[in-house]
């Protein structure tokens, strides 16, 4: 594989903002991205409630991350997957649900070390693929963890990653970028052009799609995107899964690093943002979590015969209230103590509410992994939350 000298050096250059005019369609939506971050702090719903939504959609991104890929898991088998790995059930799922698993713990794994002002390294990006791939047949790598000492090419792709030689200098160059405090009108860009420009580098053998997105979302906590309350759920994967194939073609189009393929880029990415975000928002209102949302999914399982008028209307309850102890529950489960805490401990092995600490005797919905999920995947597709890969064959 040849890479002229011209495109080396222009690889090796640091990372740089392409200038676009003030009245461009990419200014427009760095200014409303910036316009949102000002108002998402002044939601209502309880933070409570948002952890449980965030998990939520950190699960749905996994998914989407994986059938970017081409894996067909189903929402219900992926769902299965990780709770039965969260309950550290002996067995191992099938390659493709084992994919999505191993994504959802290297999300947990940047959400455990990634806060803001986190200087991501070459340990932690080897680390993210070697949770990302290990043991895998179809989507795994020959050397987990570590940097690709081979030429590799890019299915269906003109671009031609850099030598192996190259990588480690490359990926410094791009940590660098991402580690260096910038105004805050720029974190956005800076996370569009990084999430290019790693995809770029190709620094492993096998799994460089599912480990950039997960950079890219490391690097959006490290600029402080999840201490404000209506980002806490954005994740750009879904951005990337609203179309599968543009996401690819706008990839190969600022593959040149020519500034207006950059541009073109990053509008891409930033708009998905801020689409996403619009719908996000929605969320951090506690009356359209509760009513639109949550009442709905329960009553679809009550309809569905997924659970009983007791147990519905027992999860209706902690719905409305947040946090529930066993007296709430009296007219769920009318009778005596007993009866009540038999009902209550059903829930609970369903893995549909769990307490609000070790030992504590409040409960609150545990929206996923959980048989409510997928209750609430097909809410969110009513309501037009959903990108497109999710929509496909759920």
């Amino acid at each position: 594989m040849f890479i002229s000298q011209d495109e080396r050096m222009q690889a090796m250059r640091p990372i740089a903002y392409p200038e676009f005019p003030f009245s461009s369609p990419l200014a427009k939506a760095i200014i409303q991205l910036e316009r949102l971050r000002g108002d998402l702090g002044d939601g209502t719903t309880r933070p409570v409630v948002f952890g449980q939504l965030k998990s939520l959609f950190q699960l749905l991104s996994t998914i989407m991350s994986a059938r970017i890929e081409g894996n067909r898991t189903s929402i219900v088998d992926a769902v299965a997957g990780v709770a039965a790995s969260d309950k550290a059930v002996d067995g191992r799922a099938n390659d493709e649900v084992q994919e999505i698993v191993q994504l959802h713990e290297a999300t947990a794994f940047v959400d455990r070390t990634v806060e803001r002002g986190t200087t991501l390294s070459h340990g932690f990006v080897r680390e993210l693929h070697r949770i990302s791939v290990s043991g895998l047949e179809r989507e795994g790598d020959k050397t987990p963890g570590a940097y690709r000492v081979g030429d590799v090419t890019i299915s269906g792709s003109r671009h031609r990653p850099p030598s192996p030689g190259d990588v480690h200098s490359d990926m410094t160059l791009l940590l660098d970028f991402i580690n260096e405090d910038v105004e805050q009108n720029y974190d956005l860009l800076k996370i569009a052009l990084a999430h290019h420009r790693f995809v770029w580098i190709h620094p492993f053998g096998n799994g460089n799609g599912r480990v950039g997105r997960l950079l890219t979302y490391a690097a959006m906590r490290r600029q402080g995107f999840a201490d404000v309350a209506g980002y806490r759920g954005l994740n750009p994967t879904a951005v990337f899964g609203e179309n599968r194939e543009l996401y690819y073609d706008r990839l190969e189009d600022a593959d040149s690093l020519e500034p207006d393929a950059l541009i073109r880029w990053s509008t891409y990415v930033l708009e998905g943002l801020l689409a996403d975000l619009g719908k996000l928002s929605m969320l951090g209102k506690q009356e359209f979590v509760t009513n639109k949302l949550l009442l709905p999914a329960i009553d679809r399982g009550l309809r569905s015969a997924r659970f009983t008028v007791p147990e519905a209307a027992a999860l209706g309850i902690i719905a409305r209230i947040t946090e529930a102890k066993a007296a709430d529950l009296r007219t769920a489960f009318p009778g005596s103590a007993a009866t009540r805490s038999q009902g209550i401990r059903k829930l609970l092995d369903r893995g549909v509410i769990e307490p609000i600490g070790e030992g504590k005797r409040s409960y609150r919905l545990r929206l996923a992994p959980s048989d409510l999920t997928g209750l609430l995947v097909q809410q969110l597709n009513e309501l037009d939350f959903l990108p497109r890969i999710l929509r496909d064959g759920a």
